[in-house]
């Protein structure tokens, strides 16, 4: 994978942030010149992502640093499997032990989740997608963890997908308004609309969107919602969002929508429990 340049800029920013003007506890204790392996192991279970991003770190702070991955992205772990290992100057390995390891849980994390998210609507047509609902400056790799843990990506960013919220109704003045002005602006462009109710699905539907969000309704108003859409334009895409839970998520799969969209996937992961040992 190419890492992006704005992403290095991150990793980058983040070893500045941690190290600043030197590690002064390794300086102190540990000979310039000498070498040691470092091992990244599972604490738990999860679904690994990141790796990518882990070996940029390395690389960035020793260009002789050597990473070698055991278990790659994607792929299950238990408490105990060996993840990477990482070999160079032990002050450059101390160096980056945080960052490595603080982008590699919080991406393990998010993976883990939508992981168990997918296997949920396992066999069921409802995709399960991402928000922008992420952490400033992480979308890059935090939507690859959703697309590693089984998951698919929503629009990256406000410039690539249209989609007509609330606030852009209110301040149009009605769902058809906001339907005209975006396909005049736009033609190429897929319409998304969200909507909150059935009066407002038949409007958007028959406005002629693409796309219809159904926003925090019941899964008795989705199903009928599902049926009103389907009957009006059959190839329209239905997407549910809003209060969706592990518990929840199946009974919201079956009413027959397409997509499923998520923000606790990249808002409310647990971060994965990794750690990284020198062994001489």
């Amino acid at each position: 994978m190419k890492i992006p340049h704005s992403v290095r800029e991150i990793i980058r920013m983040a070893l500045e942030e941690d190290i600043g003007n030197g590690d002064i506890t390794t300086s102190f204790l540990i000979p310039e010149d000498q070498e040691s392996r470092a091992l990244i192991m599972a604490k738990g279970n999860f679904v690994v992502a990141g790796l990518p991003f882990v070996k940029e770190v390395f690389a960035m702070i020793s260009a002789g640093a050597r990473f070698t991955i055991f278990i790659n992205d994607g792929l299950k772990v238990t408490k105990g499997d060996m993840i990477a290992e990482v070999y160079g100057k032990t002050r450059a390995l101390l160096a980056g032990e945080r960052v490595g390891l603080n982008i590699l849980q919080r991406l393990s994390g998010i993976a883990t989740l939508t992981n168990m998210f997918a296997e949920k609507v396992s066999g069921l047509n409802a995709r399960i997608v991402d928000t922008r609902k992420t952490t400033p400056g992480l979308r890059f790799m935090e939507k690859y963890a959703v697309r590693t843990g089984g998951g698919s990506n929503h629009r990256f960013g406000l410039f690539d997908g249209i989609l007509i919220k609330d606030n852009h109704i209110e301040a149009v003045g009605s769902i058809t308004e906001a339907l005209r002005l975006a396909k005049e602006g736009h033609h190429l462009a897929k319409v998304e609309v969200e909507v909150e109710n059935l009066n407002d699905l038949k409007e958007a539907v028959e406005g002629g969107a693409d796309i219809v969000m159904l926003d925090n309704m019941s899964v008795e108003n989705m199903k009928e919602a599902v049926k009103i859409a389907r009957g009006i334009q059959r190839n329209i895409i239905l997407e549910a969002s809003g209060n969706v839970t592990l518990n929840n998520v199946r009974d919201i799969a079956e009413t027959g929508v397409d997509l499923i969209s998520i923000g606790a996937l990249t808002h409310s992961a647990t971060a994965a429990d990794i750690s990284m040992k020198i062994v001489r």
